[in-house]
């Protein structure tokens, strides 16, 4: 296995473990989806990773809580979870991830498509999650947009712009450490 591809995999299982614990700063919201720190690390991967291994970051997390692992948010696990009102969001993690890192790999060094990926990513999560919130709890799609969406926006800024402040900070080590050239 070249070095590369190896490091890549050192990198993708930890974003999964950051996301992970992003997913343990769960603060409950009013309504079924709580607020949590789990979308910037999704953004962040992407930034890093790049569409593959950010993508892969996601399905590692993904696996681990679908058989049972405590890593969604409140310390939950299990497949069932895809099927409650934050499923939809945990698949757009996931769209978030590929998609953030597919943004910025169109981008020679990277940064100057670091707005945009997040700004994709985030939008890609709620593309995924507001429908599926609406499907699961019978909501209209106002309810489900007041639910699912409104309330976090603020919070999803600052997330994805710290998410652009850390890439920004962290992709220089990770080049310097292997001679590895991150997205």
């Amino acid at each position: 296995m070249p070095v590369r591809d190896l490091q890549q995999m050192v990198y993708a299982s930890l974003m999964a473990s950051l996301i992970a614990v992003g997913a343990y700063t769960c603060i409950p919201f009013w309504g079924p989806v709580p607020l949590v720190l789990q979308n910037l690390f999704v953004l962040l991967a992407g930034l890093l990773l790049g569409s593959r291994w950010g993508l892969a970051s996601m399905g590692i997390y993904l696996l681990v809580g679908a058989v049972g692992m405590p890593v969604f948010s409140g310390g939950r696990g299990g497949i069932a979870h895809f099927a409650g009102p934050t499923g939809g969001y945990l698949v757009g993690f996931a769209a978030a991830a590929w998609l953030s890192g597919w943004i910025c790999e169109r981008f020679p060094r990277g940064s100057a498509g670091d707005i945009p990926a997040v700004v994709a990513g985030t939008i890609a999560a709620y593309l995924f999650g507001v429908p599926w919130l609406k499907l699961v709890t019978g909501m209209t799609w106002e309810k489900a947009l007041l639910a699912g969406m409104v309330p976090f926006l603020i919070g999803d800024v600052l997330k994805a712009a710290a998410a652009v402040v850390l890439a920004r900070a962290i992709r220089p080590v990770m080049r310097r450490r292997v001679g590895v050239s991150a997205s």
